[in-house]
């Protein structure tokens, strides 16, 4: 009898030691942070990426003069960039070069300036001081 009263003991113990167990394994997932998924990075991010020299100035020119198809054409630039068909810097002249071939002549506002003595000065200004 006392056999059989000490199995019995060490079955609740078990199955309470169990339980236990389990409930600290889900007060412990619950506490814990769900990891954040990967998010699909922004065309923002994936032309920032690829961008170098000038050819923000470029796109913003682009966006400016032609609104209405600006988004059409920035999805396949970064369509390009994902399935890897784009895979070097994209600079400034290269960036005007593929706005030239699928139609958008983009003007960008140019100066020009000389440099005199350390200073520069518009041509307008170089012209008017040799007048005088």
């Amino acid at each position: 009898m006392d056999d059989e009263l000490e199995r019995i003991k060490q079955k609740r113990l078990a199955e309470m030691k169990r339980k236990m167990l389990l409930k600290q394994i889900k007060d412990q997932r619950e506490s814990e942070p769900e990891p954040e998924q990967p998010r699909e990075a922004t065309n923002q991010e994936v032309l920032d990426a690829m961008f170098g020299n000038r050819a923000w100035e470029v796109y913003s020119a682009a966006a400016y003069q032609y609104p209405q198809v600006i988004g059409q054409v920035e999805q396949i630039l970064v369509e390009g960039i994902k399935e890897g068909k784009i895979a070097d810097i994209i600079d400034g002249a290269a960036l005007m070069g593929f706005f030239r071939q699928v139609g958008l002549p983009v003007r960008l506002n140019t100066k020009i300036r000389i440099s005199d003595h350390g200073e520069l000065k518009t041509l307008e200004q170089k012209m008017k001081e040799d007048e005088s």
